[in-house]
């Protein structure tokens, strides 16, 4: 049998990327998936190449610093699909270039902060309820090895933020364990989405290649095997751990 056979998993942030794998992966291990995204055609894209793998998923598009249209988002999810037993809180980003923190406007630091560590926390608000009175459930967060190896080219802000996932996954570890419900975060370094295949030269892939034990960058499947195993049964006995997907750049 599939792992994740006759589950219902919500991948925020899955109409492209990293988020894009993970929905196709844990489509093919049997979950029913919420594919979400803003773009509508990427996240029609995704959805149809579910489909067509045989999978199931529905496309959902809602804005996650917006707690009404995340309830509204999870309702139509239930109605479609059935109550989520699996969260991957993947969506979020850095909306602004690094800089100094002078030049940091308040309002490109609250856009950075909300895109990801309060979408993160109001997504799950609205799911936690229902994972609570079902007992079960898995939630994966999302950071980056950022959070504690940045370099001077980090978005302080997107740092700040990721740090913050981090502390609040192992935070809500403690606080649902006993309801059945399991919280852990992964941690990508440089992955070579489609974006950053254009966006990061050759010469700069290579240096960063160079940097890590593995000798190679990351792949958005990477980062979609190790989220399969964290929200697998076979992960039961697993909760509030951060797990490096990085080539083993993070270990000091």
């Amino acid at each position: 049998m599939s792992k994740l056979q006759d589950q219902v998993a919500l991948v925020t942030g899955s109409s492209r990327g990293i988020g894009a794998a993970i929905a196709a992966r844990l489509a093919a291990e049997g979950a029913r998936v919420a594919v979400h995204g803003r773009d509508r055609p990427a996240l029609e894209a995704v959805t149809a190449r579910i489909r067509q793998a045989g999978g199931t998923a529905e496309g959902l598009a809602a804005d996650l610093t917006d707690l009404v249209q995340i309830e509204a988002m999870r309702e139509r999810i239930e109605a479609t699909l059935g109550p989520v037993d699996i969260l991957v809180a993947n969506a979020g980003g850095s909306p602004v270039r690094p800089g100094p923190v002078e030049d940091l406007s308040e309002e490109d630091w609250r856009t950075s902060v909300d895109a990801n560590l309060t979408a993160t926390f109001l997504t799950v608000k609205s799911l936690l309820p229902g994972m609570k009175q079902r007992r079960r459930g898995a939630i994966v967060t999302m950071s980056s090895a950022a959070s504690r190896r940045p370099t001077a080219m980090s978005p302080i802000a997107y740092v700040a933020a990721k740090a913050g996932i981090e502390q609040f996954t192992r935070a809500l570890a403690l606080q649902v364990g006993s309801a059945g419900i399991r919280a852990n975060c992964v941690s990508p370094e440089t992955i070579l989405t489609d974006r950053n295949l254009v966006e990061i030269p050759p010469d700069v892939q290579e240096m960063l290649r160079g940097q890590h034990p593995i000798a190679r960058l990351g792949t958005p499947d990477d980062v979609a095997e190790a989220v399969l195993f964290l929200v697998a049964d076979s992960a039961s006995w697993i909760t509030g751990v951060v797990l490096d997907v990085a080539g083993g750049s993070v270990l000091a």
